[in-house]
């Protein structure tokens, strides 16, 4: 194990985003305040991870992940629908401020792939569908996130695994047959890192 610090839905959804004060619940300039605690220090009383990427060998990936959700955008999402392809799966919320911080390098690596066989999806942990669409409105956000505060099915999806998202924001990368094959806990500190992971994943057979 290394340790280290469908198209159709991986390029772009059209998401409707309906300019009203209720979708910028969460996305306050209360909200933008508690991401300028986190990036100065002093933390706000957010407690995250701590960063740490881990990548297993091939031979040690967990078997395929299966969930299904509904998107923001009002759309299912299901993983047989994204086999074949690379996922990049990141849970978060609104109000979360290192969240808030990597969002623009999160829409960055959507830009960078974007052609390939990479999918960016979203879990949003909390938040209803209409903050979601008002967060990726804010933040400039082209891709969608399944709304997962009603039951939590994606995040109980993943638990089992050695790899489940263990803190807010998670990011996990799935292999084309659906199997985690790298976390980063808490803030995505290197962008370059996941891009490097995302390459290696995408010259791999499925």
């Amino acid at each position: 194990m290394i340790t280290r610090s469908s198209r159709r839905f991986g390029v772009r959804l059209a998401a409707p985003v309906v300019a009203l004060a209720a979708l910028l619940t969460g996305c306050t300039t209360e909200a933008d305040h508690l991401a300028g605690q986190y990036e100065s220090g002093t933390g706000g009383g957010y407690i995250s991870g701590d960063g740490r990427v881990i990548q297993p060998a091939a031979s040690e990936r967990e078997a395929p992940v299966e969930f299904a959700g509904t998107l923001d955008t009002g759309e299912t999402i299901a993983s047989d629908d994204l086999l074949g392809q690379v996922v990049v799966v990141n849970f978060w919320y609104a109000s979360c401020p290192p969240c808030r911080e990597e969002a623009p390098d999160l829409e960055a690596l959507r830009a960078q792939f974007e052609g390939d066989e990479v999918v960016m999806l979203g879990v949003n942990v909390s938040d209803s569908a209409d903050v979601s669409l008002g967060f990726a409105k804010k933040f400039g956000v082209g891709y969608p996130s399944i709304v997962d505060v009603d039951d939590n099915a994606v995040q109980l999806a993943f638990a089992d695994g050695k790899l489940a998202p263990n803190s807010v924001p998670t990011t996990l990368i799935l292999d084309r047959q659906g199997r985690v094959a790298a976390r980063i806990s808490g803030l995505i500190e290197s962008p370059s890192v996941v891009a490097d992971i995302v390459d290696e994943l995408l010259a791999e057979k499925a």
